[in-house]
């Protein structure tokens, strides 16, 4: 068992289950998945643009990434539909966790001028999304290997009701929020 994991049976559950005082332990909210997607306008132009961010995608997260179409034509883009424009990968158990550790506590904090993630892009249904500029912040993506930044969107999607519970149990988990006063 991964100590992600093992953090979140011995310490999360149990601290979310009294919080918020729960009447059964099947309400505790859980992480059900993570989905890694890189969106890829360039790749219209330059096909082999795909091919590098699947290969970077499957050493960080160490499972083979599906390629993604465009739903729709979209001119202002040039943009036709059926044409491959990202490639995304969803992770489940044992693979989740040991990308939520490393994303939380290696990646992250390897961030340029990192103050803390936004604690506001959470969607209404206690599902976080977090944005990443570059795919360098992984330790596993060598400087000297890459063509290109890429920037890369982290879905992670709970079992929550609610914002509140979701970002209790991912603050409890490590995730570093900041937040800022609005003006």
């Amino acid at each position: 068992m991964n100590r992600m994991q093992e953090r979140y049976n011995k310490e999360v559950a149990p601290a979310l289950f009294k919080n918020f005082e729960f009447k059964n332990v099947m309400q505790v909210p859980q992480i059900q998945k993570v989905v890694i997607n890189i969106g890829l306008g360039e790749a219209m132009d330059n096909p082999k643009a795909l091919d590098a961010a699947t290969a970077d995608l499957t050493q960080i997260v160490g499972q083979k990434p599906v390629q993604t179409k465009a739903r729709k034509s979209i001119a202002n883009f040039k943009l036709r539909e059926g044409r491959l424009i990202g490639v995304k990968v969803t992770l489940r158990g044992e693979r989740m966790w040991s990308f939520l550790d490393r994303l939380i506590n290696i990646a992250l904090p390897r961030v340029r001028d990192f103050r803390g993630i936004s604690a506001n892009a959470f969607d209404g249904r206690g599902n976080y999304t977090l944005g990443l500029k570059d795919q360098l912040v992984f330790p596993e993506i060598e400087y000297d290997k890459i063509d290109k930044l890429r920037g890369m969107e982290i879905t992670i999607v709970t079992t929550a009701q609610n914002d509140e519970h979701s970002r209790a149990m991912l603050q409890l988990l490590g995730m570093p929020f900041s937040y800022k006063k609005e003006a």
